[in-house]
């Protein structure tokens, strides 16, 4: 059950993605060009899923458990470490220079954008490389 409605979700964005033009690069590209072709809209589609966040969290966080699961995934510390700095400048350098992140990379395949098969191998093969340097960081850590 747990799998459809994650699939039906990931569908649902998907959609939402191609509907508002964000799996083309170019927009995004465009919108970070602030003094040349600068186009607004992505911070409208940011801004519509912060307000979104924000009162959607509100309203499922009172209830006792998620439709689908047992039990919130929540993050068990709230503090602000390197991680949280390093992670989304690596994400936002990335972006900037390919136009893509993750979602709209997919939904970008779909539509033979080809920078989008150039760019989720890249994006692949860096998670692999993070995940290769946490666990090798761990194994130093317990020794």
């Amino acid at each position: 059950m747990s799998f459809l409605v994650n699939l039906a979700l990931g569908l649902l964005f998907g959609i939402g993605l191609v509907v508002s033009g964000m799996s083309d690069p170019a927009k995004v590209l465009n919108f970070l060009d602030v003094f040349g072709t600068w186009d607004p809209s992505l911070a409208f589609v940011m801004g519509g899923a912060v307000v979104t966040a924000f009162f959607g969290y509100r309203i499922v966080l009172k209830r006792p458990k998620p439709v689908a699961a047992n039990s919130f995934h929540l993050p068990a510390t709230t503090g602000i470490d390197r991680k949280v700095l390093v992670g989304p400048a690596v994400f936002g350098i990335g972006w900037g220079l390919g136009g893509f992140c993750p979602g709209p990379a997919l939904t970008a395949t779909t539509l033979g954008a080809a920078g989008a098969y150039v760019f989720l191998p890249m994006m692949f093969l860096g998670m692999w490389l993070a995940r290769m340097a946490a666990s090798r960081k761990l194994a130093a850590a317990t020794v």
